[in-house]
């Protein structure tokens, strides 16, 4: 019986990790791509391009795998050119998506995208424009109709980049009630109450939380069980990190932290952050420094401890993500065309290069499906 028993449990063991998982690349070029992970070698295909698009520079799966969502402009350039959100559907054998339909953003520049843990409602970020946008979804999902267009207002300190608003990223509280709009030309986090079953999206109260004078706040991201949230801010090279009050949906903020070693001199800004999936460490990355700085959370408060600051190997990482596991980190180094792998330590949270890398042009965003 044990030996019944120790098989079943390896059994389980290698069947709870998927044999193989789609990659999917967003760029700032003229296509998206897609290679095959293994998790348990490590090894990635050659990328292929998918889809012909114009700038796919950030995409977003629905949690049933099936479904893509993709910013791009259609045409890219021009004073006709409009943003606008498309819906692929996925095909899990193969990796090929198919083209299902595409709404306006209501701007020109979309910047991000992301889908309730529902799969029912999209919500994008039009970084030139200064607004967000909701989408309800249709059962197949593709995109139904345009359900908010909500224009910030306002500006901040630095004349140059802070002259107007710039909704740079939106996410969806674990507990999916709220998006946190991340607005650089604001120095604001925009809270909206969100519906999932008709799209519409209101302000709440309170209606955003503030970060310093100058900072830029860019991209957002919660501890998985949803009681501290983290912004990494581009102009500054700092992470804020805020408790979140699941009553009223506030964020307070209890700490800012430096993503830059000691000393640095140089010129960054940042762009990508992420809390590993077991909520212990946190990632963001350096474009300038080239870099990928970790640290830890503490289980209790939510502040933040330096680890190590891990470099690229790449120039300008603009994104990175890490596989469904938490066993590897994808770094996706813009300016030298190049994703490359690292390893994860789950005890220390440091990152070690695999020696794995592959060439896409300009990758911007990483995202990943099961192949099942």
């Amino acid at each position: 019986m044990a030996r019944t028993f120790f098989l079943a449990l390896g059994l389980f063991l290698m069947t709870s990790i998927s044999p193989a998982e789609w990659v999917y690349f967003g760029t700032g070029d003229t296509a998206l791509y897609v290679s095959k992970f293994d998790p348990k070698t490590g090894s990635l295909s050659e990328p292929r391009a998918v889809a012909e698009i114009s700038r796919p520079n950030f995409l977003e799966i629905r949690p049933d795998g099936r479904r893509m969502y993709v910013c791009s402009r259609e045409p890219a350039n021009g004073p006709d050119a409009r943003g606008v959100v498309i819906a692929f559907a996925i095909d899990p054998k193969t990796g090929d998506i198919e083209r299902l339909n595409s709404l306006d953003t209501g701007a020109p520049g979309p910047a991000h995208v992301t889908v309730d843990q529902t799969g029912r409602m999209v919500v994008v970020a039009n970084y030139t424009g200064g607004s967000i946008a909701a989408f309800k979804l249709a059962k197949d999902g593709r995109l139904a109709q345009r359900t908010a267009l909500i224009q910030h207002e306002g500006s901040s300190v630095n004349k140059r980049r802070q002259s107007e608003a710039h909704a740079h990223s939106v996410n969806f509280s674990p507990d999916n009630r709220v998006v946190v709009a991340a607005d650089l030309g604001l120095d604001k986090l925009m809270l909206y109450d969100a519906d999932p079953a008709t799209g519409k999206l209101t302000p709440n109260d309170p209606p955003f939380a503030t970060v310093a004078p100058g900072s830029g706040p860019r991209h957002f991201a919660f501890r998985p069980d949803g009681k501290f949230g983290y912004v990494i801010n581009e102009m500054a090279s700092t992470i804020t990190a805020f408790r979140y009050d699941a009553a009223t949906s506030a964020l307070s903020e209890i700490q800012t932290i430096s993503t830059l070693p000691e000393g640095f001199k140089g010129d960054n800004t940042t762009a990508e952050v992420q809390v590993h999936p077991d909520g212990k460490f946190l990632y963001g990355s350096n474009r300038g420094h080239d870099s990928i700085a970790v640290f830890s959370i503490d289980h209790a408060s939510g502040k933040l401890t330096p680890v190590e600051i891990e470099p690229t190997q790449g120039k300008t990482p603009r994104n990175f993500r890490m596989d469904p596991s938490g066993r590897y980190l994808f770094a996706a180094n813009q300016q030298s065309n190049s994703v490359v792998v690292f390893r994860v330590d789950a005890t220390t949270g440091k990152l070690t290069p695999t020696g794995v890398s592959v060439e896409v042009p300009s990758p911007m965003c990483v995202r990943f499906v099961a192949n099942r």
